[in-house]
């Protein structure tokens, strides 16, 4: 359903975008993707704000994997984890890994306890102010990696690639049916993965 288009007053548009920032970066937000819409009425701000299917059904089913795998020292925390980098820059995460001493009392707010591991799933970001998805993905990696976690792992689903960093070494890319190494022993494959759930 199409909203009717409607000028916003200084302090809705405020409000609005309020709402509408997916993250900050040294005190700049970057908003939802299609947020635009949002502003001119055609769209609620749900519609930019939810996981597609796909995000949504991957989010869970890799979770559900590390939390049967992973040592019972480890915990999972997911669904867009708000992680303060810096004081003025806020990242959000798809799936957070902590050790269980790191969160033995969670918070009603934003964290700043740094996870070991970080699994990214596309992205909800609105891409204007980038040349490419690409150059949000390396910028986000470096920040994150900056701030303390080992490391990250993202999850290109429309080119069926995984990029794996870590601080100090060499940035990898592969097919996401490889084996990619998690933590210790416990090894993502998101191709067998998905065919057991087929």
């Amino acid at each position: 359903m199409v909203m009717a288009t409607k000028t916003l007053s200084k302090e809705e548009k405020k409000k609005l975008l309020k709402l509408l920032t997916y993250e900050k970066v040294k005190g700049k937000p970057i908003y939802y993707k299609d947020y635009k819409k949002v502003l001119k009425g055609e769209l609620p701000p749900e519609a930019v704000m939810g996981s597609s299917e796909l995000h949504a059904i991957l989010l869970i089913l890799i979770a559900t994997f590390l939390k049967i795998n992973l040592p019972k020292d480890y915990i999972v925390a997911g669904g867009e984890l708000s992680f303060y980098t810096s004081p003025n820059s806020i990242r959000n995460l798809d799936i957070a890994i902590y050790k269980r001493d790191e969160i033995k009392k969670p918070q009603p707010k934003y964290t700043k306890k740094t996870p070991l591991v970080v699994i990214e799933i596309d992205t909800k970001a609105d891409l204007s102010r980038y040349s490419s998805f690409e150059e949000y993905m390396y910028e986000k990696t470096q920040e994150i990696l900056d701030a303390g976690v080992k490391k990250v792992i993202w999850l290109i689903t429309k080119v069926k690639k995984v990029m794996v960093a870590e601080k100090g070494r060499e940035w990898i890319t592969t097919d996401w049916d490889r084996d990619i190494e998690v933590i210790g022993d416990v090894k993502l494959n998101l191709g067998e993965l998905l065919k057991k759930k087929e």
